[in-house]
């Protein structure tokens, strides 16, 4: 059995406060291999270490407090929340409520895997206590039924882990979801047969905890043996959950019914929306995309709440001087300004903040997208259909005929769009849009290289932003962290700035679930297009060039603003060098 990420973690942190010796963990781990057990309950068994020493420093390094079973009174109701195996695979139990949280107590506060299972099978925030190893195994056979004890699915003794019974799902999902309404919702009765209630109940748990969550996408994802189903939260991609892969059939025909697609077409791929009211003043979309793979279809739903749309442009990361070159861009008349960077790196948000901005009574803004995130007062949108022949190349030209004032493209994807793009900014048209590039001087080589004249590139491009997303270190578990001069070096710090920076990083709380990091804020590079760079695209000049040029103008660059960040002890360096390339 190799050793977890979260346990190695812990044999390190324990050699580091000078706990154990180097020969002891490693002894620890060759019979943690051997058993399967915690490492942990290897060293206690060992002596190499005491049970309140442990208590004592898991409690410290993960901001948990220690509490004693034996003289608390566990609340025998929240046993149903948590099923008998699964408490006792992560030595854990539950011992409180509080209004929408749940208390636990763990062995291993180190263990995000068992948290995070806790938190998708409760549906509940999760308040982590650290408890003897001893003492939840006493409390978890004096306090669990003993049928629930005893009980064991033929699919735990073939050995296949982690996968949940059709016949449990109804004591998993806890209680039902009273506050979901589905929107103009079509039922097909005979579409889930007998397992239609629990199935039910199952998809709109897995949508709710995305929610709590704050996942963007939701992973449904069939395998050979299992479905797995996987949360993105604030950019990364985390397992939550395995379940049959019998059921994987009645979960697609579920989503597909809410979100209005075919459900006997399981060849192609097809692309709907559902629509969640959350009480009476919060609806939630998903954007519904199957695909058709190997083991069945997989499912990817991305979520739009439009409560969390963050428009205002000062919050979103700027710093000073870029937000002020983009600002006067944005209040031009007419040119073009185009947001560049990966797919989730937030161009629709800087895209939409500009255009609530401009958005006045006095203003004709039109917009084709593909699709349409968010519906805005004001705004006319229009959903591009390519099967129908409505594309963007053919919207564009439609608008050109209604008259109007600002022009929003969701994405430049061929030479057509691009012409036509750029001829509206040459003709008193304020245009925005995207491009796929990795930084705002590669954007003009794209342009050219579509087939767009460099005069014509020079004369409409007004400014180039360029964008990626870094996650936030949790403030509640936030702590000072010593960095080598060598490592600051390489990730681009001058030497005068590593003698006053001071970096930081997340030890992992209940509040981030134990990630470190918590939200996401944008690095920006902005590049106005000024006669300098104008003359060096005329001169068909390299992207290497143009960047230099644009440097020296005063532009800062991702990894630039990366570094802004860190020294504002907003991010950490991993994150930084995660999102953005060398300068």
């Amino acid at each position: 059995m190799s050793v977890s990420v979260g346990v190695s973690l812990l044999g390190q942190l324990l050699l580091k406060a000078k706990l154990i010796t180097e020969e002891q963990l490693n002894e620890a781990l060759r019979m943690q291999r051997l058993e399967g057990k915690r490492l942990g309950s290897v060293l206690l068994k060992l002596g190499h270490i005491t049970e309140e020493s442990l208590i004592t420093f898991l409690s410290r390094q993960y901001n948990a407090p220690a509490i004693n079973l034996s003289d608390h009174k566990i609340d025998t109701s929240l046993l149903k929340l948590i099923p008998y195996e699964t408490a006792k695979k992560y030595q854990l139990i539950p011992i409180s409520k509080d209004g929408a949280g749940l208390r636990i107590a763990i062995a291993d506060p180190s263990n995000n895997l068992a948290i995070d299972d806790v938190r998708f099978l409760s549906g509940m925030k999760i308040s982590v206590h650290v408890a003897a190893e001893s003492a939840i195994t006493e409390a978890i056979e004096k306090y669990y039924p003993k049928k629930e004890a005893v009980k064991v699915s033929a699919h735990r003794k073939a050995g296949k882990k982690d996968v949940m019974e059709i016949e449990d799902l109804d004591k998993v999902i806890g209680s039902a979801l009273e506050d979901i309404a589905i929107v103009e919702e079509k039922e097909d009765a005979d579409a889930l047969k007998e397992t239609d209630a629990p199935i039910v109940k199952l998809v709109n748990s897995i949508l709710m905890n995305a929610i709590n969550s704050r996942a963007s996408d939701i992973h449904i994802e069939p395998s050979e043996e299992t479905l797995r189903i996987r949360y993105r939260i604030d950019g990364v991609l985390s397992p939550v959950l395995k379940l049959p892969i019998k059921i994987k059939n009645a979960i697609t025909s579920r989503v597909k019914i809410m979100s209005h697609l075919d459900i006997s077409e399981r060849r192609l791929p097809q692309d709907g929306r559902i629509k969640l009211k959350l009480g009476d003043d919060r609806q939630i979309d998903f954007r519904v995309s199957t695909l058709p793979t190997l083991f069945g279809e997989k499912v990817v739903m991305r979520l739009l709440d439009k409560s969390n749309l963050q428009l205002d442009l000062t919050r979103l990361g700027f710093d000073e001087k870029p937000l002020h070159d983009f600002l006067e861009a944005v209040e031009k008349p007419y040119g073009m300004i185009l947001v560049t960077g990966p797919t989730g790196s937030g161009k629709t948000t800087t895209l939409y903040s500009a255009l609530s901005q401009l958005n006045k009574p006095g203003v004709n803004i039109m917009t084709a997208e593909d699709p349409v995130e968010y519906n805005f007062f004001g705004i006319n949108q229009v959903q591009i259909k390519e099967e129908i022949g409505l594309t963007f190349a053919s919207s564009l030209r439609s608008f050109l005929r209604q008259d109007p004032d600002i022009i929003m493209v969701g994405e430049i994807r061929d030479f057509e769009t691009a012409e036509i793009a750029v001829k509206s900014a040459l003709t008193g048209h304020l245009v925005l849009s995207t491009l796929h590039t990795n930084d705002a001087p590669s954007t003009i080589i794209r342009l050219t290289n579509m087939g767009i004249e460099p005069f014509l590139v020079s004369s409409s491009v007004i400014l180039i932003l360029a964008q990626r997303l870094a996650r936030k270190i949790c403030e509640n578990c936030k702590e000072k962290q010593e960095i080598s001069e060598t490592a600051l070096l390489k990730i681009g710090f001058t030497p005068d700035k590593i003698k006053e920076i001071k970096c930081y990083a997340g030890m992992g709380c209940p509040e981030c679930n134990r990630s470190g990091y918590k939200g996401r804020i944008a690095l920006y590079e902005v590049m106005p297009v000024k006669d300098e760079l104008k003359e060096l695209i005329l001169q068909g000049a390299s992207g290497a060039d143009i960047k230099k040029e644009a440097v020296r103008l005063g532009m800062s660059t991702l990894r630039q603003s990366g570094i802004k960040k860190v020294m504002d002890g907003v991010t950490t360096i991993e994150e930084i060098l995660r999102v953005t390339f060398e300068d």
